[in-house]
């Protein structure tokens, strides 16, 4: 009987030594050179990125939440929330809809202003829903977190991505950027509005971005930001480094029009 010779495990196929502490630097390597591979082999050349809550549903699922509560299946105050705010939903769906038809109709363009979400539920499922209805490419940049936030559906499967490093999804993020719209959301949509808040004024992002910030009613509670000009934290200039907004026609339109000017017509990449 011929005795079965012992096989050395090569290196990289070696899962225990790659999910090990030392190897930490070659994941995070993958986390950029992968999605770079799939955005060149795709031809994706930029992005309008859309932030917000997972927590915001869309408005049929919000009805029958409020129908529910009405029954005594409960918290109706919480339900009629959850359905005011379901228009962000909404909206955000309309948005990347219309965003995702003008960018096709470019001319001499190839996969310009690909939406672009964070790839789970809520507003994230909103936007790549939209582009998906205006049947258009989009993107995913999905996060492994303890409770598990599952891809949503409308993702285009070559453009969903899975990240365990959140600063390597944020370089994605911002990388590929061309216009940022910021709904309504909570810590995280708040982490991620500040840093892109901080790289534009810092000079770090030094191509051209639109920001949008969307829902004054939401954005006025949250952020006091005139308190920050008051105490000499920030120059009142600094408030002109975003547009607000609140509804779907004026942040189109502003977005549309920015992207033509600073972007198609100055020929930046």
């Amino acid at each position: 009987m011929e005795e079965t010779r012992f096989r050395a495990v090569k290196a990289y196929k070696n899962l225990a030594f790659l999910n090990s502490v030392p190897a930490r630097s070659l994941r995070i390597l993958a986390e950029y050179l992968e999605p770079a591979s799939r955005f060149e082999e795709l031809r994706v050349r930029d992005t309008i990125v859309i932030f917000g809550s997972s927590r915001i549903l869309p408005r049929d699922v919000a009805e029958k939440a409020v129908e529910a509560a009405q029954r005594g299946e409960g918290d109706l105050a919480r339900a009629k929330k959850q359905l005011e705010m379901s228009r962000y939903y909404e909206d955000t769906r309309e948005l990347a809809r219309r965003l995702t038809l003008w960018s096709k109709e470019l001319e001499g363009t190839d996969r310009r202003f690909v939406i672009c979400s964070g790839g789970g539920p809520g507003i994230m499922e909103a936007a790549n829903r939209g582009a998906s209805e205006a049947k258009g490419e989009n993107i995913g940049l999905n996060i492994s977190i303890p409770f598990e936030q599952v891809e949503n559906p409308y993702i285009t499967r070559r453009l969903a991505f899975e990240f365990h490093y959140f600063f390597m999804r944020k370089y994605w993020f911002a990388y590929m950027a061309k216009a940022f719209v910021i709904m309504p959301g909570g810590f995280g949509t708040l982490d991620e509005l500040m840093e892109i808040l901080t790289l534009i004024q810092t000079g770090k992002i030094r191509k051209k971005c639109a920001l949008v910030l969307y829902g004054s009613d939401y954005w006025n509670q949250v952020l006091k930001l005139d308190a920050l000009v008051d105490n000499l934290t920030i120059d009142r200039t600094d408030l002109d480094l975003f547009h607000r907004s609140d509804t779907v026609d004026d942040a189109y339109a502003f977005i549309t029009r920015w992207l033509t000017r600073h972007i198609l017509n100055g020929g930046a990449r």
